[in-house]
Parts: C-alpha cells; sequence; structure tokens
C-alpha cells in the first residue's frame, strides 16, 4: 500500500522561504551603509542599545551574519557603557586588550 503523506497547504502567491523577508534590504533602498552603522542623535538607554542589530542578513557562503550595533561594557564599578561597532572600534578594541584568562582558563575582563 502507498503510504499517504501529509502535505501543507500551499503559501499563496508563492512559499516563503527562511530568507524573505517583507522589508526591503539594504541593497533595495540604495543605503551606502548599514542601518545598523549609522549613528543618530537619539537618547537611548543602554538596555535599548543592546537590542539594536547592525546586520541581519546571509553573506555570499549562506551563513547567516547577525553584528549587534553596540558592545556593552561593563565595567568593574558596575556602570555600563554601550560602545558603538564602528564609532567606537579603537574603544572596544581597548577593552578586548584588557581581557585575560585565569588559571581555570576563565576569561577575566579587569
Amino acid at each position: 500500500m502507498a503510504k499517504q503523506l501529509k502535505k501543507k497547504p500551499i503559501e499563496q502567491p508563492v512559499s516563503r522561504d527562511w530568507h524573505t523577508r517583507e522589508e526591503p534590504t539594504a541593497k533595495e533602498r540604495n543605503l551606502t551603509v548599514n542601518p545598523g552603522d549609522i549613528v543618530t542623535d537619539e537618547s537611548k538607554s543602554v538596555e535599548e542599545k543592546a537590542q539594536q542589530v547592525a546586520v541581519d542578513a546571509p553573506d555570499i557562503t549562506g551563513d547567516w551574519i547577525l553584528v549587534p550595533t553596540y558592545f556593552i561594557v561593563e565595567y568593574p564599578d558596575g556602570k555600563k557603557q554601550a560602545l558603538h561597532h564602528v564609532r567606537d572600534a579603537k574603544k572596544i578594541s581597548d577593552v578586548i586588550r584588557l581581557a585575560r584568562v585565569d588559571d581555570k582558563g576563565n576569561r577575566v575582563w579587569w
């Protein structure tokens, strides 16, 4: 006997792929930079900045690339700072250089 397969209904006008998006891409909008690379004058909290995404798209190999707009740094005194991935790249590099590994192999930032 032939085994009957459960069929999914076809979405019209066509089935959607995982990479289908409703909004136009930066290339389709003729932008010269990624939307997350633009630094606005809006005052946002560190938590709001932590949620921003600069790049959320597949690369040429098909791997999905997700780049946050801000690198969140928490200092030893508990203060948090949001460093923009383009504008503050030098500061981010300086913070990463401060990282050390303890005897147990755990990364220690300060």
